[in-house]
């Protein structure tokens, strides 16, 4: 008896097991997961008074303001990922800390419904969305666009888009046409290898999370990937058949293949100032030459500001090297060196054995490629990096600040472009900056703290020096190097950024106009209105995002209003989506704005004179703030008048953009690293770690709104006026009224 029952459960177990292989065998080839399909759109159009509501309101405000209205300011979101992204479906995963699939139809229920723009756009990867995944998404935005309603005064215009990642960073590629011949087959992604994750790797995702459907239905989604050919080179877009994905090496290459179709395409450059993607050392200004526009701030951090210091030096031979600390910056390669002689000196080392393998360690660190090089450091903790790496007196900094991306560097070496905002989601919900709230939903890769428990100082110190970089192991498909399982890169995303358009109707083709003409501006999530202009233009007054020849002393005019103070839960027409629904989506909070502004407290502005010859000084071509207006007034905003003299007597070309600021209000990860600071200021300790999923990490910041440059060129010929007897311009160099 014994032995038959015996018999009887090996065999049970045997048959479980087989069981048990075989499902996850079909799990790794794809049999059981499900496509990431468009998903099912289920809001209706915002009723017609609402929107001639929300007209009427900006109205009165820029009435208050002394501000024309003739063109209405229509807010939108350039940059939104739903999970066909590659990356936002690996964020999506229960084991991630996210939310499950994110779809097409979500991101256009999340834009008319819970952030309520007036136009946005969906920029998938293009190196992993397939031409099945294109087709689907186009469709999903002719419905979204076919329930805005018609005419001049549609609730909501749907671009189509992509992004394109390669040589050079990465860009967002705007369709202006969503229907009709010139629409692009397929989306054409950079020319990049890719990252296959093999049979093995898919058997062992889904083996070890057996019963998690959404893990299975990432393997049918890499298996889709893996199977999809590449386009033969050489053929033009036209010819090529349907399903295969098509590459381009570089923004020219792109360019050329978005002529083929015809297409009125605009390709916006954004994460420029982003480390972790690009060499510490790369400079973004002949990248970036001929863009039209750039994203000045997203939910992955402000790409404005210049600075002096660099991560890295780079010498004339290409070779690398560990800059010193300055006041306000810590290279990451100077404090892996702290590190390691600190590990040295606890293990006993002499101090000029340690110091070697400081040094050492520095060298290490620069050599090894950038998302690698925190591993020459073993098993080193977010305490021992401290804050190093990172900007520490900028706005909302990205994620190790690269001053060679700013866009203040930019402009200083002469390129000339417009300002967006974005908001880099990876959930699907465009415009996610218009409450500080719900940070899991509205914050791009965020866990709460027992799912993220940072890295605590190793109670058994790895040896006391760093390893070269020949001897790093890169992770597999399935691993993160250190720059993506951080918990301090985390502190670094927030709500999203807006891009802002002085638009003649609510129109496409209006839109459209108003982001070539660069008569566009950039907010950190606030509807901010702005509006700033040269007075003496040749024929009269001409808006930001200008470009001109001048002979006589530049007069301007900037006017600015607060955003609208948000009130609790969401307005009655957002019953257009189930309350179900609306708590997934939206949180439960939706765009709800009162008719109370917040106060603007100053205009800052920023002058640049781009260098005349590259071998000029950057950091004295850039002037920030050039001029500081107070904003004493109330609710009814900020008229700000100035003029620039010096035009006219240095006779050079000159750049001039405008920040209006507002009041100081709580924002979603504004604490960034928490430091707790020594006696001489320095980072002592860093708190990264959320007290839980309600925990938004919120601290004050002055919002803000980032007008598009005017360019001004020096034209002796167009008629200079007289100077005074003292030989300058009789008005001063800035009043206000």
């Amino acid at each position: 008896m014994g032995a038959a029952v015996g018999r009887r459960i090996a065999l049970a177990l045997l048959l479980c097991a087989l069981g048990y292989g075989a499902f996850t065998l079909a799990g790794a080839l794809g049999w059981l997961g499900r496509d990431e399909g468009p998903g099912v759109i289920s809001g209706a159009r915002l009723p017609a008074a609402r929107i001639a509501e929300r007209a009427a309101a900006q109205r009165r405000a820029a009435h208050a303001a002394g501000a024309s209205a003739a063109k209405p300011i229509l807010f939108g979101d350039l940059h939104v990922h739903s999970t066909v992204s590659l990356d936002a479906m690996w964020a999506s995963l229960p084991a991630a800390g996210g939310e499950g699939a994110r779809s097409q139809a979500d991101a256009c229920d999340f834009a008319r419904h819970c952030s309520a723009l007036d136009f946005w756009s969906l920029t998938d990867h293009a190196e992993t969305l397939s031409p099945r995944a294109w087709r689907d998404t186009l469709a999903s935005l002719r419905e979204c666009e076919a329930r805005a309603g018609a005419g001049a005064e549609p609730d909501l215009v749907s671009f189509a888009g992509w992004e394109w990642t390669g040589a050079g960073g990465h860009r967002n590629v705007i369709l202006r046409e969503l229907e009709g011949a010139h629409v692009p087959a397929r989306p054409v992604g950079a020319a990049v290898p890719r990252e296959e994750v093999g049979l093995l790797a898919r058997l062992f995702l889904v083996g070890t999370r057996p019963f998690d459907s959404r893990v299975r239905d990432l393997a049918r989604y890499l298996r889709e990937q893996e199977r999809a050919p590449r386009c033969a080179e050489g053929v033009a877009s036209r010819e090529l058949p349907a399903d295969c994905l098509e590459d381009a090496a570089d923004p020219g290459a792109l360019a050329a293949k978005l002529r083929e179709w015809g297409s009125a395409a605009l390709a916006i450059p954004h994460g420029t100032t982003a480390g972790g993607e690009l060499p510490a050392e790369t400079d973004f200004a002949e990248a970036l030459a001929g863009a039209p526009l750039v994203e000045l701030y997203s939910g992955h951090g402000s790409a404005e500001e210049y600075r002096a210091w660099r991560p890295v030096l780079a010498a004339s031979d290409g070779s690398l090297s560990c800059p010193a600390p300055s006041g306000d910056y810590t290279p990451l390669c100077w404090r892996a060196g702290e590190i390691v002689r600190a590990r040295c000196a606890a293990r006993g080392g002499a101090a000029n054995q340690c110091a070697t393998r400081a040094e050492q360690a520095r060298r290490h660190f620069v050599a090894a490629p950038e998302r690698l090089a925190e591993l020459t450091v073993p098993r080193a903790s977010e305490q021992e990096w401290r804050d190093a790496g990172q900007c520490r007196d900028c706005f909302l900094p990205a994620w190790r600040h690269r001053p060679l991306g700013s866009v203040q560097y930019l402009l200083a070496r002469g390129l000339r472009f417009g300002f967006v905002g974005g908001s880099a989601s990876h959930t699907a919900r465009p415009g996610s900056g218009y409450k500080e709230l719900a940070r899991r939903a509205l914050a791009d890769f965020q866990r709460d703290g027992a799912e993220r428990a940072p890295r605590s100082v190793p109670s058994d110190l790895p040896p006391g020096r760093s390893t070269p970089p020949e001897e790093l192991r890169p992770p597999g498909p399935l691993g993160s190097d250190s720059s993506r399982d951080d918990e301090r890169r985390a502190a670094y995303f927030f709500t999203g950024g807006l891009v802002a358009v002085h638009a003649a109707e609510r129109s496409r083709a209006a839109i459209w106009d108003a982001l070539e003409r660069r008569e566009v501006y950039a907010t950190s999530g606030p509807r901010i209105l702005l509006w700033f202009e040269l007075l003496n233009g040749p024929a009269g007054a001409l808006p930001m995002g200008s470009a001109l020849a001048l002979g006589e002393v530049p007069r301007f005019r900037v006017r600015a209003v607060g955003s609208f103070v948000q009130q609790p839960g969401c307005p009655a027409e957002a019953g257009g989506l189930d309350p179900a629904r609306l708590t997934a989506l939206c949180r439960g909070e939706c765009d709800h704005p009162s008719e109370e502004p917040r106060r603007i407290t100053r205009i800052e502005v920023v002058r640049i004179r781009p260098q005349p010859s590259p071998s000029d000084s950057v950091d004295e071509a850039i002037e920030d703030p050039w001029h500081t207006f107070g904003c004493p007034g109330g609710v009814e905003g900020c008229t700000v008048e100035f003029a620039d003299p010096e035009f006219l007597a240095d006779a050079r070309t000159s750049v001039y953009y405008v920040r209006a600021i507002e009041e100081p209000s709580p924002a979603v990860n504004a604490k960034l690293l928490g430091c707790t600071r020594d006696e001489a200021g320095a980072c002592a300790q860093v708190d990264t770690k959320p007290a839980g999923p309600g925990d938004d990490r919120l601290a004050e910041i002055e919002e803000r709104a980032w007008s598009s440059p005017i360019f001004l060129d020096f034209d002796p010929g167009s008629g200079a006026p007289p100077l005074d007897a003292e030989g300058t311009d009789p008005l001063e160099p800035g009043f206000a009224d």
